[in-house]
């Protein structure tokens, strides 16, 4: 927690100082009352109207700080949430292919929303809160020694009772804001498996099923969280009780006090209220104690990432030379079935190539192993004459680019699918169109490079989709394309289409999985691997 405040301190020193001057005024508006009260009972017109000139610019202060207090709060906790986020973004990029999918979409949506949400409402409205019942504390306790030492004294005793009442809960709350958290992630991934479906449960006629399991998601969702509060007020409660008790001992106190003339009469109008403001800071301090408490298991789940540091460059490979060779290469998902066994390939720059055979033999295994994605591998792979285990699957994705049969592309333009931000020349622009043979798609669409291409490219045929992919990859400068049954979705015009534009192009290094390939299209490979199961 403090790691994030020191990222905004800025922010969350404006947001403090706000608080604590605005208490301080508050400390000052009960000192003024009882100045009030004593000018009164002395029929003192002028320090009536003094001190109570001073009580109202006090009130004003409060007020006036109290609302830049609450302002600069929202802002700080805006970008605490975002730096939070940030710190989730930098420990993405730093997963390897595996650990990264090892994940599911849901549980990082659900890190990046419902746990941020629950520590702006465990962390940092309480931290602040916390600060700002501090500041309250420590103003009532030196108005009180103003008047005196026995009312130090029994604030020091009520605040020594409120500050361990919460000790009592602090354990269980902390195993009831983990399980809260658990149990939120697991909800989320369910609805996003609904959500998903929605298509399917229409057409077969189930929208009864949707609501249902919609509801019962929602109510996943809400439950946790409903649980954890009631735990809170229910010990809140408690701890309430204890304040009122040893408020109503503040007022016997202060009665006897001015029974025996050791305070003045207008103590009792200000005096109660600040061993009230004591007792009150104690009894806020110790909920607020509870809520950082809760919120320690979302902060266990953090990664330690140190946003500030510069990333390392990635040191680029030397561009492919001669060829890709893979030298009697294992690999299994499971030690105990093999999906590649001794396997062997050589891939020479600027040819292409087909891989084919049955399902489970090991096709899209071998190109993600090229990708540096499987690195739990035996047997050598390498780049020209680099071992592809001594450089990262950063550097080998500089020169290669994979197109899998479901290509994703953002809910934007084409130009920005093909681009992804980066500044590129109309000239590159166009040689990567050509390439790709999206031309004619781009010509029959009014916005041309400009078409959104909505959520998924769901605005785009499969065909124009696996074109963008292909754009995309040769304008970043790819020269090797690693094709898993991209074509297999498509019609065979499409088909044909997007496979005569990966072959006709002569600084393209192509391997690709197809699993049927017709006699005209096996004779434009250079080659053609086929593929068995490994057998036991």
């Amino acid at each position: 927690m403090i790691h994030y405040l020191k990222k905004q301190w800025r922010l969350s020193t404006l947001t403090c100082l706000f608080a604590i001057i605005a208490y301080g005024a508050q400390a000052l508006i009960q000192l003024a009352l009882m100045k009030i009260f004593d000018a009164v009972v002395l029929l003192d017109l002028r320090s009536t109207i003094f001190w109570t000139a001073v009580d109202l610019t006090c009130w004003g202060g409060y007020f006036l700080f109290t609302a830049l207090q609450e302002h600069c709060q929202t802002k700080t906790i805006r970008a605490l949430n975002n730096t939070v986020r940030d710190g989730l973004y930098h420990s993405f990029l730093r997963k390897s292919h595996t650990d990264f999918h090892q994940s599911d979409t849901g549980e990082y949506l659900a890190r990046l929303t419902n746990d941020i949400k629950q520590l702006e409402q465990l962390a940092w409205i309480p931290f602040f809160g916390c600060v700002g019942r501090i500041a309250q504390i420590v103003f009532s306790i030196l108005g009180l020694a103003f008047l005196h030492w026995s009312l130090v004294v029994f604030s020091v005793i009520t605040a020594v009772v409120l500050w361990l009442s919460p000790k009592l809960f602090q354990k269980k709350l902390e195993l009831l804001g983990q399980s809260c958290g658990v149990q939120q992630t697991a909800a989320i991934n369910h609805l996003k498996d609904l959500l998903t479906g929605f298509d399917v449960l229409q057409f077969f006629g189930r929208g009864n099923l949707f609501l249902q399991q919609g509801n019962r998601i929602s109510d996943d969702i809400e439950k946790p969280s409903c649980q954890l509060s009631y735990e809170k007020s229910r010990m809140e409660a408690l701890i309430g009780f204890i304040n009122v008790a040893l408020q109503l001992g503040s007022l016997v106190l202060i009665a006897v006090l001015t029974s025996m003339g050791l305070v003045t009469t207008g103590t009792l109008a200000g005096g109660v209220n600040l061993i009230g403001g004591v007792a009150n800071g104690f009894n806020s301090l110790a909920g607020l104690r509870l809520s950082l408490s809760a919120s320690k298991p979302y902060f266990g789940k953090l990664p330690t990432v140190d946003t500030d540091s510069k990333s390392e460059e990635v040191a680029p490979m030397s561009p492919l030379k001669a060829s890709i060779t893979v030298d009697r290469v294992s690999f299994g998902y499971d030690e105990k079935k093999p999906i590649l066994k001794d396997a062997s390939f050589r891939f020479e720059k600027g040819k292409k190539y087909a891989l084919t055979g049955p399902s489970g033999c090991g096709k899209s295994t071998l190109l993600k192993l090229l990708l540096g994605w499987l690195p739990d591998y035996t047997g050598t792979i390498s780049f020209d004459d680099v071992d592809i285990h001594t450089v990262t699957p950063a550097q080998l994705q500089q020169q290669m680019s994979y197109i899998e049969q479901n290509v994703f592309l953002f809910n934007t333009t084409i130009r920005e699918n093909i681009t992804l931000g980066e500044d590129f020349s109309e000239e590159q622009l166009h040689a990567a169109i050509q390439g790709s043979a999206l031309a004619a798609d781009l010509a029959a669409m009014p916005d041309g490079l400009d078409t959104v291409v909505g959520e998924d490219g769901s605005n785009l045929s499969g065909g124009q989709k696996q074109r963008v992919a292909i754009a995309r990859a040769l304008i970043h400068n790819r020269s090797i394309l690693l094709v898993d049954e991209g074509t297999s979705a498509l019609d065979q015009k499409n088909a044909d289409l997007v496979e005569k534009s990966l072959l006709t192009n002569p600084d393209l290094t192509l391997i690709l999985i197809s699993h049927h390939l017709s006699a005209a299209r096996r004779a434009q490979f250079d080659r053609v691997y086929e593929l068995a199961p490994v057998t036991q």
